[in-house]
């Protein structure tokens, strides 16, 4: 079998702008939509300097130097030295004999090289990606030891997938399976090229003539390098010169031939999120069924990432010239067109294969890829072939990093206006902005001519307008009214930071390129294509059908269903893409393994309760939040874990913090499957340019906090949003507080309150400061200010990285989480306790067949099957559902980078858990009314406090007495 040298294009550029003061911060320079060379946009426009650190003015100080045509090559094996790693010497892998060096996760590796001619070079590296934790391998490249620009510190190195099963296989209700996603590794050369899609041509590095170190850093993920070599790539032929070349060839056109591949029979893909889907919307899509489930396309919405590519075997009947045709649908991307790359045998054909567009329609369309004037002649041999689409930017490429250096600028220019208006300005006040801030209009001006150039390159390049242009337009609109009219700023700042808010937003809408494939045909130029699209009348029986059949069949129940034998019923309360999943895995290793068939559903959590009580629950639930195992437990509705056999060693997996809420007179209702704490996030750049170093305890919080307030910047403390919502979430702040200086929320094993003590009415002291003295916010959007700037530093729950990384790629690069501030001990270390929240698996008492049910929650809580279930949501829907699993040797398989596992370990260490107890729902709901009485009404804390506290014991006491249980003394 044949695997073409593939790549997969790396994470996103760095658009990093080094700013010196907060007060006298350069606006952050835009580069070019159009015509980059000639130093204009599209309008003919002057552009200001490119920014330091980046690519392009990398290259632009580079412009003039050669690019050599001598080849160097570097051995891996041939290494001259490497720190923090132990690099092995292999001599066979992957079928091959040879000489290559296997490096580690961490650490870094590197060779000397002889350059025999200054300029610039190409780099290419030919690896083999070996097992690991199954995500893209990250490496950053330095050249003498520096970083020769700021998006070289991510390079990417892509994995190969293929289905599990070659044939689609069906459950016993007649519907499809998705197939299962495995590796498939093999050799593979890369260029080295910009993972977000930004730049289309490779990178080129400058080395002058002389010795050099290539260093290679690794951030994520072993590999095995054969070599690493220098040389001069050279750009495809216009499709111009490749037809003379047929001419000059003696090449003709097939007669006849009409091969068809399925899009969800693609042989190879560089994600496991490429898996085949279903569409039942149209009855053309192949194959067909009204009312089951079947695997008929590929792509959609998981196919949207630069750098994703999905390759097909097709074999051509003879040698000639061939017609590609690809029947898809781009229906999720209004006033953009999604663009594809396509190689053949892993090359690209000729140069307008780079850019294949696909224009926005909600119906299928047959896209026979050509010009205006016509299709496009393609020349193959007679046998197999490999058939490869790429996700590209193509020409929106440049407009997206135009958009994203203005982003920056206008924020840049917002922090500096807070920093004399505040966050609410005093409307009726002349602020003089334009006098403090000398650059301000000259700013806003540019910044309007920019978006405005964009949006009229996005009209020239889709040929409509649409929402992306309003949404630069409506901000272009504002800067240039701004500008004419500077003393309305400060009014106007509300809605100028929602729409720098949206042109963020646009960003991440505009660089991803959805695109759905029903099927590829390779005919020949004679004949004729089918049509996209059913007949009126056909899709009129469809819809009539679907809506007849959608009252027989079960759309709840996930997979295979288990009538006979033994079987146990399954409730998850997440959504169908995590349940299908999990249903993949019993079936395919839980209940071969054991006997058990599962039937799982999907079930909204709050009808467990209800279902319970009629006596209609099943026997396992899963993802049930913290507050429901104990309280289950207490009213003989949850089954105690810890008598079944096996429990101990099953407890073992998991930190004590993580059982603490589901522990209750020394019996046991649930077994965590995650468990989530705080980690303190910060921007990096903000910090800098303040001369601040993180916190590493409260000390340096309270030293810290009146320097951003300064600049008219906050910090973030944790603090729900609404009431009526558990302990935990009302007082994450104030649990670190109080674990930190030793206290406990409940004494006397939970029948009284410990929040009346000494140790934690100093903690709840200390927690109201932070919003009387230090006048924090308590109602913020953290994602926002923490995009924008205006709150660089705050403490969240640790799955706001998975946020960050997907949902704010303009400052990529430019944050940092680290474990929570922390109280320093006598002896001068510092205790970081945190609190933790999550979900369990717990067995109802109703269960039927309550042995099936522990041998089925023991093995969903093992590392295998965590390790499992969380890199198949990863590779599903992708960094942002990283899962957040509670046993610890699961968390050390999921794809972290090395050293944000290392941060997330170490807070890890200063968990705990928050119990249940009976009427602790009274904790939360009065901390938080204590806390709010003393910032609304200026209570003394004390009496604040012992106010509430006596509520709190109340209902304990109550509720104890309810359960029959010993009340406090």
């Amino acid at each position: 079998m044949r695997i073409s040298l593939s790549r997969r294009m790396m994470n996103r550029t760095l658009v990093t702008v080094m700013l010196i003061s907060m007060m006298a911060l350069p606006a952050a320079s835009a580069e070019l939509p159009a015509a980059q060379a000639q130093g204009v946009t599209g309008n003919g426009q002057e552009v200001r300097q490119l920014p330091e650190g980046g690519y392009e003015h990398y290259l632009q100080q580079y412009e003039r130097e050669e690019q050599p045509r001598e080849e160097i090559m570097l051995k891996g094996a041939d290494y001259t030295g490497a720190e923090g790693m132990s690099p092995e010497v292999l001599t066979e892998l992957g079928g091959e004999t040879g000489r290559y060096v296997r490096t580690e996760e961490s650490g870094s590796v590197e060779w000397q090289l002889d350059v025999p001619k200054s300029g610039l070079y190409h780099i290419s590296v030919r690896y083999y990606p070996v097992k690991g934790k199954s995500s893209a391998i990250e490496r950053e490249l330095l050249i003498d030891g520096k970083l020769p620009f700021t998006s070289a510190r991510n390079l990417s190195f892509g994995r190969i997938w293929v289905n599990e099963n070659p044939e689609i296989q069906q459950d016993n209700r007649d519907n499809d399976l998705r197939p299962r996603q495995i590796e498939a590794p093999a050799w593979q050369e890369t260029l080295l090229r910009d993972t977000e899609g930004y730049y289309e041509e490779p990178y080129q590095f400058y080395l002058s003539a002389g010795r050099h170190t290539l260093t290679m850093v690794s951030s994520r993920e072993p590999m095995v390098i054969d070599y690493i070599k220098l040389h001069s790539y050279d750009a495809p032929a216009a499709y111009a010169e490749v037809k003379q070349s047929y001419e000059a060839k003696g090449y003709k056109a097939t007669s006849g031939h009409s091969v068809k591949v399925q899009g969800e029979d693609a042989a190879y893909k560089s994600s496991p999120t490429l898996y085949p889907i279903t569409d039942r919307s149209s009855p053309s899509t192949e194959p067909y069924d009204v009312s089951k489930i079947r695997m008929n396309t590929i792509g959609g919405n998981n196919w949207r990432v630069p750098g994703q590519w999905i390759a097909w075997e097709v074999e051509a009947p003879e040698d000639g010239l061939y017609n590609i045709t690809i029947k898809g649908r781009q229906e999720l991307l209004r006033g953009i067109y999604s663009t594809r790359s396509m190689r053949i045998d892993g090359e690209i054909p000729f140069r307008e294969m780079l850019q294949v567009p696909f224009y926005y329609d909600s119906d299928w369309q047959m896209n026979r890829l050509g010009n205006d004037e016509e299709p496009y002649l393609f020349y193959l041999s007679k046998g197999k072939h490999e058939l490869q689409l790429e996700v590209s930017l193509g020409a929106i490429a440049p407009l997206l990093r135009q958009v994203e250096a203005s982003v920056l600028d206008i924020n840049a220019m917002y922090r500096k206006i807070l920093m004399i208006t505040g966050n609410v300005p005093d409307p009726y006040r002349d602020y003089k902005l334009e006098e403090q801030i000398p650059d301000m209009t000259a700013v806003f001006r540019e910044q309007s001519k920019i978006l405005y150039g964009v949006s009229e390159e996005l009209v020239r390049l889709t040929g409509e307008k649409s929402d992306k242009t309003a949404t630069l337009n409506k901000t272009a609109y504002q800067l240039a009214d701004m500008a004419d009219k500077p003393e309305t700023v400060q009014k106007r700042l509300s809605q100028f930071k929602i729409n720098v808010g949206s042109v963020g937003s646009w960003i991440l809408e505009v660089r991803e390129q959805p695109l759905e494939i029903d099927y590829l045909l390779l005919s020949s130029p004679d004949v004729k294509l089918p049509k996209a699209n059913a007949s009126g009348f056909r899709k009129l029986v469809h819809e009539v059908s679907s809506f007849t059949h959608s009252f027989f069949e079960d759309y709840n129940t996930i997979g295979n269903t288990t009538e006979n034998g033994e079987n146990i019923d399954v409730w998850i309360g997440t959504g169908r893409d995590q349940a299908q999943v999990l249903k993949a895995m019993i079936d395919d290793t839980f209940t071969p393994l054991t006997g058990i068939g599962v039937n799982l559903k999907l079930v909204s959590p709050n009808v467990l309760l209800r279902a319970s009580l009629a006596g209609e629950g099943p026997d396992v639930a899963m993802q049930v939040g913290n507050d429901m195992p104990v309280n289950f437990g207490m009213r003989q509705a949850a089954e105690d874990l810890s008598k079944y056999p096996g429990y101990e060693d099953v407890v073992k997996q998991f930190r004590d913090s993580a059982l603490v809420p589901y522990r209750f007179e020394n019996q046991v209702f649930a077994l965590p499957e995650q468990q989530i704490f705080n980690m303190l996030f910060y921007r990096k750049d903000i910090l800098q340019e303040l001369n601040l170093e993180p916190p590493q305890t409260w000390d340096e919080v309270y030293a810290m906090i009146p320097v951003l307030q300064k600049h008219r910047m906050d910090m973030a403390l944790p603090l729900a949003q609404t009431t009526g919502v558990p302990v935990l979430e009302v007082n994450r702040a104030y649990a670190m507080l109080l674990y930190q200086m030793g206290g406990s929320f409940y004494l006397n094993n939970g029948a009284k309150s410990g929040l009346d003590t000494e140790t934690g009415l100093a903690a709840f002291k200390n927690w109201t400061n932070f919003y009387t003295s230090y006048k924090l916010p308590l109602i913020f959007d953290f994602p926002m200010r923490f995009r924008t700037g205006e709150m660089p530093v705050g403490i969240q729950d640790y799955t706001f990285y998975n946020y960050l990384s997907v949902s704010a790629p303009e400052i990529k690069g430019l944050w940092e989480f680290i474990p929570v501030p922390g109280t320093k001990q006598p002896d001068g270390s510092i205790r970081r306790d945190v609190a933790s929240g999550g979900t369990a698996a717990l067995m109802l008492k109703q269960a039927g067949n309550k042995d099936a049910a522990w041998e089925f929650m023991k093995w969903w809580v093992d590392k295998d099957s965590q390790v499992r279930f969380g890199r198949e949501m990863e590779g599903l829907m992708g960094a942002a559902a990283r899962y957040p699993t509670a046993n610890v040797e699961a968390l050390k398989e999921l794809p972290w980078p090395t050293s944000d596992y290392r941060h997330l370990e170490e807070q890890w260490q200063w968990v705990q858990g928050v119990p249940e107890v009976p009427g602790g729902y009274f904790t939360g709901r009065h901390l938080d009314n204590a806390l709010r009485e003393v910032i609304n009404n200026g209570t003394n804390t004390a009496d604040a406090l012992y106010d509430y506290v006596q509520e709190i014991d109340y209902e304990i006491d109550q509720k104890r007495a309810e359960f029959d249980l010993k009340r406090r003394e």
